[in-house]
Protein backbone atom coordinates (compact mmCIF):
# COMPACT_ATOMS: atom_id res chain seq x y z
CA UNK A 1 0.00 0.00 0.00
CA UNK A 2 8.34 6.56 1.67
CA UNK A 3 5.98 8.36 0.21
CA UNK A 4 6.35 12.03 -1.66
CA UNK A 5 4.41 14.99 -1.63
CA UNK A 6 2.15 14.73 -4.38
CA UNK A 7 -0.09 11.31 -5.20
CA UNK A 8 2.16 11.14 -8.54
CA UNK A 9 4.68 9.40 -6.52
CA UNK A 10 2.09 6.09 -5.95
CA UNK A 11 2.70 6.08 -9.80
CA UNK A 12 6.78 5.81 -9.77
CA UNK A 13 8.24 2.56 -10.52
CA UNK A 14 11.79 4.17 -9.74
CA UNK A 15 11.41 6.20 -6.69
CA UNK A 16 14.25 8.32 -6.05
CA UNK A 17 16.67 7.36 -3.03
CA UNK A 18 16.04 9.55 0.24
CA UNK A 19 19.81 9.79 0.70
CA UNK A 20 22.58 8.69 -1.50
CA UNK A 21 25.83 7.38 -0.96
CA UNK A 22 28.66 8.95 -0.15
CA UNK A 23 31.85 8.48 -2.50
CA UNK A 24 35.36 7.93 -0.98
CA UNK A 25 38.08 9.78 -1.32
CA UNK A 26 41.82 8.10 -1.20
CA UNK A 27 44.63 10.49 -1.29
CA UNK A 28 47.56 9.83 -3.78
CA UNK A 29 50.83 7.98 -2.09
CA UNK A 30 52.72 11.17 -2.52
CA UNK A 31 50.26 13.62 -0.85
CA UNK A 32 51.73 16.24 1.81
CA UNK A 33 52.07 14.59 5.50
CA UNK A 34 50.56 16.73 7.96
CA UNK A 35 49.82 16.69 11.17
CA UNK A 36 47.41 14.93 12.59
CA UNK A 37 44.05 16.99 14.22
CA UNK A 38 43.16 16.49 17.49
CA UNK A 39 40.41 14.07 17.99
CA UNK A 40 36.78 14.93 18.06
CA UNK A 41 34.19 12.78 19.76
CA UNK A 42 32.26 10.40 17.55
CA UNK A 43 28.47 11.49 16.92
CA UNK A 44 26.05 8.72 17.32
CA UNK A 45 23.41 8.75 14.04
CA UNK A 46 21.67 5.57 15.73
CA UNK A 47 17.84 6.93 15.84
CA UNK A 48 16.36 6.17 19.31
CA UNK A 49 13.56 3.97 19.77
CA UNK A 50 10.90 6.39 19.72
CA UNK A 51 11.28 8.24 16.54
CA UNK A 52 9.30 8.37 13.81
CA UNK A 53 9.62 5.00 11.47
CA UNK A 54 9.52 4.81 7.69
CA UNK A 55 7.94 1.65 6.70
CA UNK A 56 10.38 0.45 3.36
CA UNK A 57 9.38 -3.14 2.56
CA UNK A 58 8.70 -4.96 -0.71
CA UNK A 59 6.68 -7.93 -1.66
CA UNK A 60 8.25 -10.71 -3.63
CA UNK A 61 6.92 -11.22 -7.11
CA UNK A 62 5.18 -14.47 -5.94
CA UNK A 63 3.12 -12.64 -3.72
CA UNK A 64 1.68 -9.87 -6.01
CA UNK A 65 -1.45 -9.98 -8.04
CA UNK A 66 -1.74 -10.45 -11.82
CA UNK A 67 -2.59 -7.96 -14.42
CA UNK A 68 -6.33 -9.10 -15.92
CA UNK A 69 -6.96 -11.28 -13.17
CA UNK A 70 -9.73 -10.69 -10.75
CA UNK A 71 -9.71 -8.41 -7.55
CA UNK A 72 -10.92 -9.85 -4.88
CA UNK A 73 -14.05 -8.18 -3.45
CA UNK A 74 -14.75 -7.04 0.08
CA UNK A 75 -17.14 -5.51 2.15
CA UNK A 76 -15.87 -3.36 4.85
CA UNK A 77 -16.41 -0.62 7.47
CA UNK A 78 -15.09 2.92 6.49
CA UNK A 79 -14.88 7.05 7.78
CA UNK A 80 -16.41 9.69 4.90
CA UNK A 81 -17.21 12.82 5.59
CA UNK A 82 -16.57 11.91 9.48
CA UNK A 83 -19.15 9.23 9.20
CA UNK A 84 -19.05 5.13 9.49
CA UNK A 85 -20.22 3.81 6.24
CA UNK A 86 -20.31 -0.22 4.37
CA UNK A 87 -17.99 -0.36 1.31
CA UNK A 88 -17.90 -2.74 -1.05
CA UNK A 89 -16.23 -2.83 -3.88
CA UNK A 90 -18.69 -4.96 -6.60
CA UNK A 91 -20.83 -2.11 -5.76
CA UNK A 92 -18.18 -0.15 -8.20
CA UNK A 93 -18.36 -2.68 -10.65
CA UNK A 94 -19.82 -1.98 -14.05
CA UNK A 95 -20.31 1.53 -13.06
CA UNK A 96 -16.75 3.29 -12.51
CA UNK A 97 -13.02 2.78 -12.06
CA UNK A 98 -11.30 1.85 -8.52
CA UNK A 99 -7.94 3.49 -7.61
CA UNK A 100 -7.63 1.23 -4.42
CA UNK A 101 -4.12 2.17 -2.38
CA UNK A 102 -2.96 0.58 1.14
CA UNK A 103 -0.79 2.51 3.78
CA UNK A 104 0.59 1.07 7.07
CA UNK A 105 -0.61 3.44 9.59
CA UNK A 106 -2.70 6.51 10.55
CA UNK A 107 -0.96 9.07 12.12
CA UNK A 108 2.60 8.34 10.27
CA UNK A 109 4.53 11.41 8.99
CA UNK A 110 4.64 10.44 5.57
CA UNK A 111 1.54 9.10 4.11
CA UNK A 112 -1.00 12.06 4.64
CA UNK A 113 1.29 13.62 1.73
CA UNK A 114 -0.36 11.13 -0.46
CA UNK A 115 -3.86 10.59 1.33
CA UNK A 116 -4.42 14.72 0.84
CA UNK A 117 -3.03 14.72 -2.57
CA UNK A 118 -5.33 12.34 -4.11
CA UNK A 119 -8.51 14.22 -1.99
CA UNK A 120 -7.30 17.87 -2.89
CA UNK A 121 -6.90 15.97 -7.11
CA UNK A 122 -10.54 14.36 -6.21
CA UNK A 123 -12.25 16.10 -9.07
CA UNK A 124 -9.89 14.88 -11.84
CA UNK A 125 -10.61 11.29 -10.75
CA UNK A 126 -14.24 11.79 -10.58
CA UNK A 127 -13.94 14.00 -14.29
CA UNK A 128 -12.55 10.18 -15.56
CA UNK A 129 -15.39 8.22 -13.75
CA UNK A 130 -12.92 6.53 -10.97
CA UNK A 131 -13.17 6.38 -7.00
CA UNK A 132 -10.79 6.26 -4.71
CA UNK A 133 -10.64 3.98 -1.62
CA UNK A 134 -7.64 4.03 0.84
CA UNK A 135 -7.09 0.95 3.08
CA UNK A 136 -5.14 0.60 6.48
CA UNK A 137 -4.99 -1.85 9.00
CA UNK A 138 -6.34 0.67 11.44
CA UNK A 139 -9.57 0.58 13.14
CA UNK A 140 -12.72 3.31 11.97
CA UNK A 141 -12.26 5.10 15.08
CA UNK A 142 -8.12 5.81 14.44
CA UNK A 143 -9.36 6.74 10.75
CA UNK A 144 -11.92 9.34 12.49
CA UNK A 145 -9.19 10.86 14.53
CA UNK A 146 -6.82 11.41 11.68
CA UNK A 147 -9.33 13.15 9.40
CA UNK A 148 -10.42 15.01 12.44
CA UNK A 149 -7.27 16.36 13.34
CA UNK A 150 -5.97 19.47 11.55
CA UNK A 151 -2.78 18.71 8.16
CA UNK A 152 -1.17 21.54 10.21
CA UNK A 153 -0.72 18.98 13.10
CA UNK A 154 0.09 16.11 10.97
CA UNK A 155 -4.31 15.16 10.25
CA UNK A 156 -5.86 14.63 7.25
CA UNK A 157 -8.32 17.23 7.73
CA UNK A 158 -11.66 16.22 5.38
CA UNK A 159 -11.26 13.88 2.53
CA UNK A 160 -13.09 13.53 -0.60
CA UNK A 161 -13.02 9.69 -0.60
CA UNK A 162 -13.46 7.09 2.26
CA UNK A 163 -10.53 5.62 4.14
CA UNK A 164 -11.06 1.60 5.18
CA UNK A 165 -10.63 -0.26 7.83
CA UNK A 166 -8.87 -3.34 7.56
CA UNK A 167 -8.90 -4.60 11.06
CA UNK A 168 -8.78 -8.27 10.05
CA UNK A 169 -5.94 -7.85 7.71
CA UNK A 170 -8.11 -10.14 5.04
CA UNK A 171 -7.95 -7.12 2.76
CA UNK A 172 -4.66 -6.58 2.64
CA UNK A 173 -3.78 -10.79 2.60
CA UNK A 174 -5.94 -11.08 -0.53
CA UNK A 175 -4.14 -8.35 -2.50
CA UNK A 176 -0.66 -9.92 -1.30
CA UNK A 177 0.15 -6.87 0.27
CA UNK A 178 0.21 -7.29 4.15
CA UNK A 179 3.32 -8.34 6.15
CA UNK A 180 2.35 -10.93 8.38
CA UNK A 181 5.46 -10.09 11.19
CA UNK A 182 4.54 -6.68 11.15
CA UNK A 183 0.42 -6.97 10.99
CA UNK A 184 0.35 -4.02 8.69
CA UNK A 185 0.43 -3.26 4.74
CA UNK A 186 2.88 -2.28 2.81
CA UNK A 187 2.33 0.55 0.51
CA UNK A 188 0.75 -0.58 -2.97
CA UNK A 189 -1.84 1.10 -5.48
CA UNK A 190 -4.50 -1.20 -7.61
CA UNK A 191 -6.27 0.35 -10.65
CA UNK A 192 -9.52 -1.66 -11.40
CA UNK A 193 -11.52 -1.71 -14.02
CA UNK A 194 -15.58 -2.02 -14.15
CA UNK A 195 -15.06 -5.81 -14.97
CA UNK A 196 -13.69 -5.86 -11.77
CA UNK A 197 -9.95 -6.71 -13.25
CA UNK A 198 -6.69 -5.66 -12.23
CA UNK A 199 -5.58 -3.05 -14.72
CA UNK A 200 -2.45 -2.10 -13.08
CA UNK A 201 -0.83 -1.90 -9.83
CA UNK A 202 1.72 -0.62 -7.92
CA UNK A 203 4.14 -1.34 -5.09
Amino acid sequence: MACSATSASLFSANPTPLFSPKSSLSLPNNSLHLNPLPTRPSLSLTRPSHTRRSFVVKASSSELPLVGNTAPDFEAEAVFDQEFINVKLSDYIGKKYVVLFFYPLDFTFVCPTEITAFSDRHAEFEALNTEILGVSVDSVFSHLAWIQTDRKSGGLGDLNYPLISDVTKSISKSYGVLIPDQGIALRGLFIIDKERGYSAFYH
